[in-house]
């Protein structure tokens, strides 16, 4: 089984909804996908706005509905294969918790702008060295840390987060999905490379 987790703040906007969405893009491969918030709002459920997104890009309601969230520690960032924060504030957290995860930690947008730039085949032949799902995600992420320092930079340093919607406008929870639903399904895509059987 491969395994991934999202990071945010409060673990009620963001990372559930990339959570969820990568369960959904996923579901039929051999893997655990959860998340967490560095200041977890202990055991909150997603605002009715989160829930509305969800719903809108496929996520069963009851599913968006059930989530609660919780907090990250340490021990949450020893297993998963790839680590993927909201903003480089959440990486940053992430990093200081768990520094021997460097390498499998990324903003989703970094993730997503560094994938784009590996091909399919290079993807694939990293991952069929590699005999458990679990093996095959990291070495697929490996290819992505190495593009690290190879590939252009983002306009903006910012461009690697996604923005925070919380208590903000509807119209603010709509650029948040802008800018998480296309990375998501970069992941997918990086995830199906190495773990899918052909």
């Amino acid at each position: 089984m491969f395994e991934i987790t999202t990071i945010c703040t409060g673990n009620i906007c963001r990372s559930p909804l990339a959570e969820q969405l990568l369960r959904a893009g996923l579901a039929d491969l051999p893997g655990t996908i959860t998340s967490a918030g560095t200041r977890s709002l202990a055991g909150a459920g997603m605002p009715e706005e989160a829930i509305a997104l969800a719903t809108r890009y496929g996520v069963a309601h009851d599913v968006a509905t059930a989530h609660r969230s919780r907090q990250l520690t340490a021990s949450l960032l020893e297993t998963p294969d790839l680590i993927l924060a909201m903003s480089r504030e959440h990486r940053r957290s992430v990093v200081e918790l768990a520094p021997a995860r460097l390498r499998a930690a990324f903003t989703l947008r970094e993730f997503a702008r560094l994938a784009a730039d590996a091909s399919d085949t290079e993807l694939r032949e990293a991952a069929s060295h590699h005999a458990d799902p679990s093996s095959k995600l990291r070495a697929a992420v490996g290819v992505v840390a190495g593009r690290r320092g190879m590939a252009p930079p983002p306009l903006s340093a910012e461009d690697d987060d996604i923005v925070d919607p919380y208590r903000r406008s509807l119209a603010t929870y709509e650029r948040s999905a802008g800018q998480l639903v296309p990375a998501v399904s970069q992941v997918v895509r990086v995830v199906r490379l190495a773990v899918a059987e052909r």
